[in-house]
């Protein structure tokens, strides 16, 4: 068979940086933000081994366990084909060497496999006359994709329930073989190493996982519901036992993500993590993707612990640089902004007379104070009567208000007769992208006295006098306030654990950011730094409430 001699040809534009994505889950990685990734992999090799050029050596093994479009292969190949040329000068004989012994893929689906090898291969087929590569015997080469199905709980049963590897729901995924199942094959097994070895043959052990995991399937719950995968990817890479396992994943999983508390807890417990390059807005990587909660990269370094160098960035801000522990004293979440952790411990410092820990005493935190969701009881879709009868309770509803007899509330029956103040459940939108300075949370107001809300929003209280309840009012308003709420807020969703770093404060005058600056004594940088972060509220609000 002829095969087309290799040839490297610089394209303008380059069609990885063109395509569109498969979805808001499936998202392919730009060839640019790629080669930030080698990059940073490239400066740890160095450093663990002398300078040496990953590039120049003939014997790591690359794997991307869930290629998409083949770009980290491609532009993994295009390093080696350069740092490879003095030992191997003959460029066919090099190229066949890094396509068939260093790098492999497994696609996620049947197109993404294919587009993956064209990337690599310049064909679809491996063995193909279009092949840069004379050393297959296969379509496939080295990346490789057969369908895998679901293994559901029930198999025997009308509602088969979940898949027992990813959590996925047979209701929206048991849909016959004409469809794609989302059944990835490296997730799909109890025994990575096995599946490896039956995948590519033999002992095969990867010095390097680098990938772009699929982020979260429909798992069946209420609504829209949907469970994040892409932490199994990286517990199963982990499990391959690389030297370095570096992938891009949405960054909730810092403080929150439905089920990720245990791949939290052990991603923030590993000091093997050297390295996090976090960015707030998922679109300054994945241009027009609607991702909220930003997204990060990171590095894995199996023989070298300690600190984890963290770096933030945002759009054309200058990137915040630190390297710290993952983990604070007393602190379940990995804190996002290094600016934020001398804040935070700066008021520690003043509430509790001590840096060492970040965890306030029960009665100084302000969470308490905080009602969990369905405050009364009430889900969000509650629609109460638009005209009250005696003794009817107004209920603060989606939309609007409503009123309710007093007597069919059962729940947050000590809330009901004090003041308290109200606050949207779901922060406030910005759009499908993340965008500094924003709110952090929504408007809140002051409920009344016979007032109650459905689970739309929490409730805050109760306090015993309007005035109190003004004051915290006022204290929500404060940029500092909402600073330490953004730094346990992980998505939108603002629930009472996000006030867990929020401090109480005597509530008999009206707070401002200045008296709080003072009181924990901020310097102007980070004063700075929180009013970059956090928008004014409408201080006319309280001139309202304090009218009566």
């Amino acid at each position: 068979m002829n095969q087309a001699a290799f040839t490297l040809r610089g394209r303008n534009p380059d069609v990885l940086s063109c395509i569109a994505n498969l979805s808001n889950d499936e998202v392919f990685t730009p060839p640019e933000f790629a080669n930030r990734m080698l990059d940073t992999l490239a400066e740890a090799w160095a450093a663990d081994n002398d300078g040496a050029n990953i590039w120049a050596d003939p014997s790591v093994k690359f794997l991307d366990p869930c290629t998409k479009s083949g770009v980290f292969m491609r532009e993994i190949t295009k390093r080696l084909i350069d740092g490879l040329e003095p030992q191997m000068p003959e460029l066919q004989a090099r190229v066949d060497h890094i396509l068939t012994r260093q790098v492999y893929g497994i696609g996620i689906t049947e197109l993404t496999a294919m587009l993956a090898r064209r990337s690599l291969y310049c064909s679809k087929h491996a063995n193909g006359p279009h092949s840069i590569s004379r050393g297959f015997n296969s379509e496939t080469g080295n990346v490789w994709f057969e369908r895998v199905e679901h293994t559901w709980e029930k198999p025997n049963e009308e509602n088969k329930g979940k898949c027992i590897f990813c959590g996925a729901s047979s209701s929206t995924l048991d849909r016959g073989d004409d469809r794609e199942s989302h059944a990835y094959a490296f997730i799909h097994t109890d025994n990575i190493q096995e599946r490896v070895s039956a995948l590519f043959g033999g002992d095969m052990h990867f010095d390097v996982v680098i990938g772009n995991p699929p982020y979260q399937l429909d798992d069946g719950g209420h609504g829209t519901s949907a469970a994040p995968i892409y932490h199994k990817f990286v517990e199963q890479a982990k499990a391959l036992d690389p030297r370095y396992l570096t992938m891009v994943i949405p960054s909730r999983w810092f403080a929150g993500g439905k089920g990720l508390d245990d791949f939290r807890k052990s991603m923030l417990e590993d000091n093997r993590l050297r390295s996090i390059n976090d960015y707030l807005s998922a679109a300054d990587v994945f241009p027009g993707v609607g991702l909220k909660g930003g997204v990060c990269y990171f590095l894995w370094d199996k023989d070298h612990p300690g600190d984890c160098r963290i770096s933030t960035n945002f759009k054309d801000w200058p990137v915040s640089e630190a390297t710290r522990p993952l983990l604070e004293n007393g602190v379940e979440i990995f804190v996002r902004f290094n600016e934020g952790v001398s804040i935070l411990k700066k008021v520690m410092q003043v509430e509790t007379g001590q840096e060492e820990t970040l965890v306030l005493p029960d009665d100084q935190r302000f969470d308490t104070m905080v009602s969990s969701r369905k405050p009364f009881g009430l889900t969000t879709t509650f629609k109460g009567k638009k005209t009250p009868k005696d003794n009817d309770l107004k209920v603060y509803q989606n939309g609007g208000v409503g009123f309710t007899p007093k007597e069919t509330i059962k729940a947050g029956l000590h809330l009901i007769d004090g003041w308290k103040i109200f606050t949207g459940r779901a922060a406030p939108g910005t759009g499908n992208r993340d965008t500094y300075p924003h709110k952090i949370i929504s408007t809140p107001f002051i409920g009344e006295p016979a007032s109650i809300s459905s689970e739309t929003y929490l409730c805050i209280g109760p306090f015993s006098e309007k005035e109190q309840a003004q004051s915290a009012l006022s204290y929500l308003g404060c940029r500092l306030t909402r600073f330490l709420i953004l730094l346990h807020k992980p998505s939108q969703d603002t629930t009472r654990r996000v006030y867990t770093f929020v401090p109480k404060q005597s509530w008999d005058r009206q707070w401002t950011d200045e008296a709080l600056y003072e009181k924990y004594g901020l310097t102007d940088e980070e004063i700075a730094f929180v009013e970059k972060i956090v928008r004014p509220m409408d201080l006319d609000l309280f001139d309202n409430l304090a009218d009566d």
